[in-house]
């Protein structure tokens, strides 16, 4: 052992010692009585044993500075939260999912542990994602000029996930100060390391990448743990750019309490890890070195047992959560428009397209909020911003810092533009979540995680981003650039979609996405974005509110309920209608799909009688299907035919204009099905 080294058995202090042995049995205490409490059937139905990683977790806490770093822990740190100040009780408050949780009240799994008021935040169960959120709040400390670290703790096995890379290679290219602490048991549930990368230590997988630090230590030996810790947290600080800690650990017992190492591990290896059990060994040097007798640790030990006796007793009687709130924090409070609560307007002045409805909104907003930032692939270049100039000009303006480019790695957008909300939530966040609506699928594990990091932190966080994609066809794009994808994305709760089909409503609907708290999926039909037909005046401040369709055509004998491209393809039907047979229909642009504008929709078929739903998605499990069963379900008295659909076929969208055609909905097929009704 180097006696150089800041901390060591001979020369650190005694009531350091003490802190450490305190803190290390009270966490074993507790690993260890965790699944007493699933035999028991009270909770902690999910438990994930830390022994074995005990020199590290105890490091990874000590150095966490509160008021000034940002923690990452995964589901296996339950030391490190309480080296980091978590109390018994809280553990076990989340152990047995408990209303009065620190993490989220019992609505996330147990051993997932966090205290979002001190920065130790609460994470998701997909391994290793919450590192792209440490590089954006790294992000944010570098905007700032905050003297922070942001340090993400994880397992070896998280660096085969391709996020993980993103992460760690991002944090690198803009230098941000984040501390990637890999966990090394040797094992990914019950895969061998071997089997998941060449290199004997994971971490050496990213040892050619610039601007990056890698030190090594022993996870097992708490002085190691601490030097090395302390020695990579300063450098980081110092630095201002990301580092890794390899530790080298061992896991005593299996990966979860669903797991039995036994299937997959020989006596002969469980004997050894046992052997090299890291608070045995800390207890044994105390003694060796005379640091401390018997007694002393005893009366430590005893002490830990009152007080996990006690916090068991006081979690026991807390309340549990009340099923009614599975309602509450699932979206926060959206931005309320004042000067226009409808979303209409009578203003008449210069047509604006809708690409210049959006991009002059997003520099007005951007004037509005100096907190405002964007970033995607392609957006700030001098004549270019983005793949249809959606944002030209914005970096010109707005400077470098506020407005960049991404690289293609869509799960580091949304990912970071996550993290980055979390340094403070008065940051409002707008990202290119791909150059197209159709390439947005790597992105969907980071878009899953922030559609219920709100609900699931009980209302403590909430990522405050607007999340554009270029969507739909009719540009002979084909595969890749003419899918249109809400009818997935609508089934995520905690995410508002809005679809507009003119530029006012574009304009008034991002300026109330932006200063809206939440996830706002904004799909741009692309189509759209230079026709004449989807030009409008747009008065000075327009704003549309969330869940409000708008009437875009008077109508008594029929309605159709659409949005998007096809709003102008129905207004056209529609007149076709009129002409041809004298029918009048009415034409509801929803704008907003989630929330639904259900009084709307309702109110015009109880009026009609008659409705037609179209959209440019896929008519089998479109999102027009969920339109139809609301009317079915809450209307079904009223209608005097059945409820009628238009859309898509069930495949892909051809490249080949012919095939394109065949595939997603025009005005005659439209005026067809309206003719089909009308005979009803």
């Amino acid at each position: 052992m180097n006696e150089q080294k800041k901390y060591h058995i001979k020369k650190t202090p005694k009531e350091t010692l003490e802190k450490w042995f305190y803190l290390m049995t009270l966490g074993r205490n507790l690993d260890e009585r965790a699944p007493n409490y699933l035999k028991q059937a009270i909770g902690w139905s999910y438990h994930a044993p830390y022994a074995g990683h005990d020199g590290i977790q105890l490091a990874i806490g000590q150095v966490f500075r509160k008021g000034y770093d940002h923690l990452f822990p995964y589901y296996r740190d339950m030391l490190t939260a309480i080296s980091a100040g978590l109390t018994a009780e809280e553990i076990i408050l989340n152990g047995i999912s408990k209303d009065t949780d620190v993490a989220g009240g019992g609505r996330h799994m147990s051993n997932h542990f966090a205290k979002p008021a001190w920065n130790i935040h609460n994470v998701s169960s997909a391994t290793g994602n919450h590192t792209l959120h440490a590089v954006g709040v790294a992000r944010a400390m570098k905007y700032y000029k905050h003297k922070g670290v942001a340090i993400s703790s994880q397992g070896e096995s998280s660096l085969s996930e391709g996020y993980v890379y993103e992460a760690i290679n991002g944090a690198s290219r803009e230098k941000l100060p984040v501390l990637f602490v890999v966990q090394d048991n040797g094992f990914g549930i019950s895969v061998p390391k071997y089997e998941q990368t060449a290199n004997r230590k994971a971490v050496n997988n990213f040892s050619g990448i610039k601007n990056l630090k890698i030190f090594f230590c022993n996870g097992k030996d708490v002085f190691d743990s601490m030097n090395t810790m302390e020695e990579a947290h300063q450098w980081v600080l110092e630095n201002q750019m990301p580092a890794i800690v390899h530790a080298n650990c061992v896991r005593i017992h299996s990966h979860s309490n669903s797991d039995r190492h036994e299937l997959y591990r020989d006596q002969n290896e469980l004997n050894y890890v046992m052997e090299y059990d890291p608070l045995a060994k800390f207890r044994r040097l105390l003694l060796r070195y005379d640091r401390f007798t018997e007694e002393e640790l005893a009366a430590i030990e005893q002490k830990v047992k009152d007080e996990v006796k006690e916090a068991h007793r006081k979690a026991m009687n807390a309340p549990d959560p009340d099923p009614a709130s599975i309602f509450d924090f699932v979206v926060p409070e959206p931005y309320k428009p004042e000067k226009f609560p409808e979303g209409t307007h009578t203003f008449e002045g210069e047509k604006k397209k809708l690409i210049e409805a959006l991009n002059e909104t997003l520099k007005e907003e951007f004037r509005y909020n100096p907190d405002t930032f964007l970033w995607g692939q392609d957006v700030a270049h001098k004549e270019k911003g983005g793949v249809f100039n959606v944002t030209k000009g914005l970096q010109k303006e707005f400077g470098k810092d506020r407005v960049f480019n991404a690289p293609i790695a869509e799960d580091y957008i949304v990912g970071t533009a996550n993290g980055m909300s979390r340094f403070d939530q008065k940051i409002r966040i707008v990202i290119e979540g791909a150059e197209f609506a159709d390439y947005f699928w790597p992105a969907m594990e980071q878009l899953v995680d922030t559609s219920h990091d709100y609900w699931r932190s009980r209302g403590q966080f909430s990522p405050n981003i607007t999340i554009r994609l270029a969507s739909g066809g009719y540009i002979g794009g084909g595969l890749y650039h003419s899918q249109t994808i809400e009818g997935v994305l609508t089934t995520f709760p905690g995410i508002r979609v809005v679809y507009p089909s003119f530029a006012d409503d574009a304009a008034g609907l991002l300026r109330t996405a932006m200063r809206s708290k939440g996830v706002t999926l904004f799909l741009e039909p692309k189509a759209l974005y230079n026709a004449p037909k989807a030009a409008t005046s747009i008065p000075p401040g327009f704003e549309v509110p969330f869940g409000k369709a708008r009437i875009r055509r008077e109508g008594s004998d029929l309605t159709i309920v659409t949005y998007g491209n096809t709003t102008h393809m129905c207004l056209e039907a529609a007149g076709m209608l009129n002409e041809k047979h004298g029918a009048s229909a009415e034409v509801i642009d929803l704008r907003s799909l989630n929330p639904l504008d259900e009084d709307a929709v309702l109110t015009s078929v109880k009026k009609t009688g008659k409705v037609l739903v179209v959209h440019e998605d896929k008519v089998f499990a479109g999102f027009g299907g969920e339109v139809a069963a609301i009317i079915a379900d809450k209307a079904f008295e009223y209608l005097d035919a059945p409820v009628k659909r238009v859309g898509a076929t069930f495949t892909p969208v051809g490249f080949n204009r012919i095939l394109e055609k065949a595939i997603l909905p025009d005005t005659d097929k439209i005026y067809r099905a309206l003719e089909d009704l009308l005979q009803y």
